[in-house]
């Protein structure tokens, strides 16, 4: 993927992301059960799942679970040449505990920090 293709470098300094994560929370700090998200905490085999589709990039949804807990949902995304815009890739369908999942998937697995 090339990075002109998004905003800016896909790299920056720990100091800068400091600076943003703390504008965010000054204007956007979600409440959550009295406590303050801050971050979300990422499964490595959520993140390695969603990078092994037919994808270029890694779009994040925002929900919120059967425990209501917002959380992170993640698919792959890849250009559409004729549009210019990022279409959602999911995964296959899998076994899971023995139940079979009907149609596409898409990979969780996160938690909201604090308290994780």
């Amino acid at each position: 993927m090339a990075e002109e293709k998004f905003p800016g470098p896909i790299q920056i300094s720990l100091a800068l992301a400091k600076e943003w994560i703390k504008r965010y929370e000054d204007e956007n700090l979600i409440e959550d059960n009295k406590n303050k998200i801050r971050s979300y905490l990422i499964p490595r085999e959520s993140l390695e799942t969603v990078l092994q589709l037919e994808a270029e990039a890694v779009r994040a949804y925002i929900g919120i679970n059967d425990q209501n807990e917002k959380t992170l949902l993640f698919v792959g995304a890849k250009l559409d040449n004729e549009t210019g815009k990022y279409i959602d890739v999911y995964g296959p369908p899998v076994n899971q505990d023995g139940a079979k999942m009907l149609g596409e998937v898409v990979y969780d697995g996160t938690r909201p920090s604090p308290p994780f």
